[in-house]
């Protein structure tokens, strides 16, 4: 096997079910060296927990962190963590420290040109650590996001919820974003699921998705192909420009504006998916973990 590739993981895990979703598959995937993870957003102690709770159930332990619970400025926050509720029955640690963003310094700057930071909830923590230390974004391998509605235009949640840091992630680095353009595409319905989440990690995943599905019916992976890119970067095709986000119009917080073959070109975005290779991938990868 070559060189395991280095992962940081930023999540708002508990709300959304994907990014349980996204967290299982850096854990099966052999490529992938997952250094640790940063909860964003709300109770992010109660997110750390069901973090952990998945960790567990990969037989690991990672170094997960609380972070920043409030928006940066403005924004609609996300407060709840739904998936909490089944805490009582997943074995998980119960407390952990708040020193995220110098977890995050720390950890790139002791690993210059090798780290992914990948970044799959509002971009609060992200757009802190950017502003407080502007090279960092220059030492990291590449920064992924799920975020972003470009071609068709609208405001996505993880942009919507903390408008202001999405817009200072964008301003400081080069960056890919994999947003509901294609991310919409990758669609499974609850019945599904649960015939296919099987084994030790997702049996764990269907216990929170039984949150999620008394409201829905499917689950969209909008983090898992964020995570997916990450070591197969061909399920997607991609366009190079710059994007924007409006953070004080009002009814338009959020939205982020695409101008393609802009100067410099800082930014990627995704714009099709092979969906049906996407979860072949998936569900193998899933398939082939072995508990450690």
């Amino acid at each position: 096997m070559s060189q395991r590739m280095k992962v940081i993981l930023d999540t708002d895990i508990g709300t959304d079910i994907d990014d349980a979703l996204c967290l299982s598959y850096l854990l099966a995937e052999e490529r992938c060296d997952l250094l640790g993870i940063t909860t964003v957003t709300g109770d992010t102690q109660v997110r750390a927990r069901i973090a952990d709770a998945i960790c567990q159930s990969a037989g690991v332990e990672i170094p997960i962190y609380a972070g920043r619970q409030e928006v940066i400025l403005t924004g609609r926050g996300q407060p709840e963590v739904p998936q909490g509720e089944v805490l009582d029955i997943l074995p998980h640690r119960r407390s952990f420290p708040t020193d995220y963003l110098g977890f995050m310094q720390r950890t790139i700057r002791e690993n210059p040109g090798e780290v992914t930071l990948l970044a799959v909830g509002p971009m609060t923590n992200v757009g802190l650590l950017f502003a407080m230390d502007p090279e960092l974004p220059k030492m990291l391998k590449q920064t992924v996001m799920m975020i972003g509605q470009f071609l068709a235009g609208g405001a996505e949640w993880n942009a919507l919820v903390d408008p202001v840091a999405a817009a200072l992630v964008y301003r400081y680095s080069k960056n890919l974003s994999i947003g509901l353009d294609v991310t919409t595409k990758c669609v499974i319905s609850a019945q599904e699921a649960r015939s296919k989440f099987t084994g030790p990690i997702l049996e764990t995943v269907l216990k929170l998705a039984e949150v999620w599905f008394r409201g829905r019916d499917k689950i969209v992976f909008h983090d898992p192909l964020a995570g997916a890119v990450i070591f197969e970067p061909d399920l997607c095709t991609y366009r190079v420009g710059h994007v924007s986000v409006e953070c004080n119009s009002k009814g338009e917080e959020g939205r982020t504006y695409w101008k393609e073959n802009a100067a410099g070109n800082p930014h990627r975005i995704a714009v099709s998916v092979e969906q049906k290779r996407f979860f072949e991938h998936y569900f193998d990868t899933i398939a082939n973990y072995t508990r450690e």
